[in-house]
């Protein structure tokens, strides 16, 4: 049985700073580049070191300007704001040969003590009436193992995988080797599959692919598994969106955006 947990992190890390894809960040599309989730996660980290865990981590904006290489990606984080309630950062990911990838910024908000405040009445998704299923109907255009082989997915019961919005739940691998994750860093992973959650058509039928994600989050994950409900809107126009409600098992968490590029196989 497939153990998310115990599965190659991400990311190595090399003396010089250079996060190296290991084959659980490899992408569906390319088996030279990596899957954006993953890399969400390295610039999530970069903000929060940058930034200090007095604050959290409640926005991250991420554009995906180039296929990202497995073969090594160089993150740096600059503050751009800071005061005693919010800060805000600029994320680069650039490629070995400088290249820039990703450009993403974030912002932090100061935590406090309030205690009990009144919130809007959710009903949690029910983690322990899930089954386990598959991620993926295609492996894209290589066979290489890449991300999908190494998550563990579930869904809620009688759901089967097809077309159409979907609820899934899922345990990713750690971030990077020798290091454990902080809480936001373990839900970037879930946050970029909304369009690999909810599809329209199969990836032999139309390509999907996302050029950035916004990230949304009003509560820091409590729970390794993870849920996204999500449902993608895909037009003529060659243009589409991802939209996903991210969950731990006490309840939601996190939206997600994604802005797709809709492409027939050529």
């Amino acid at each position: 049985m497939k153990d998310a947990l115990s599965a190659v992190p991400f990311f190595s890390q090399s003396a010089d700073g250079v996060f190296v894809g290991n084959d659980t960040a490899r992408g569906p599309w390319s088996p030279e580049h990596c899957h954006a989730g993953p890399v969400t996660g390295l610039v999530a980290r970069a903000a929060e070191r940058e930034i200090g865990a007095e604050k959290m981590l409640a926005r991250l904006t991420l554009d995906i300007l180039r296929p990202l290489p497995l073969a090594g990606l160089v993150v740096a984080a600059e503050t751009t704001r800071h005061t005693r309630t919010l800060a805000t950062t600029s994320v680069t990911v650039h490629d070995l040969d400088g290249t820039l990838c990703v450009q993403a910024t974030t912002m932090h908000l100061v935590r406090k003590d309030l205690g009990a405040v009144p919130t809007a009445p959710v009903t949690p998704l029910r983690f322990e009436e899930a089954v386990p299923g598959q991620f993926f109907p295609d492996r894209g255009p290589h066979q290489k193992p890449f991300f999908a082989d190494f998550i563990e997915v579930a869904y809620p019961p009688g759901f089967s995988v097809g077309v159409g919005p979907k609820t899934m739940w899922m345990r990713a691998p750690r971030l990077l080797e020798g290091e454990e994750q902080s809480p936001v860093q373990s839900m970037c992973a879930l946050a970029d599959c909304g369009n690999g959650i909810s599809w329209n058509a199969r990836p032999s039928e139309m390509g999907f692919m996302n050029t950035d994600l916004t990230l949304h989050i009003h509560r820091a994950p409590e729970s390794d598994w993870l849920a996204s409900e999500s449902v993608s809107h895909w037009h003529g126009t060659g243009i589409g969106m991802s939209q996903s409600v991210l969950h731990d098992t006490r309840g939601p968490i996190a939206t997600a955006l994604q802005t797709l590029v809709l492409h027939p196989p050529s």
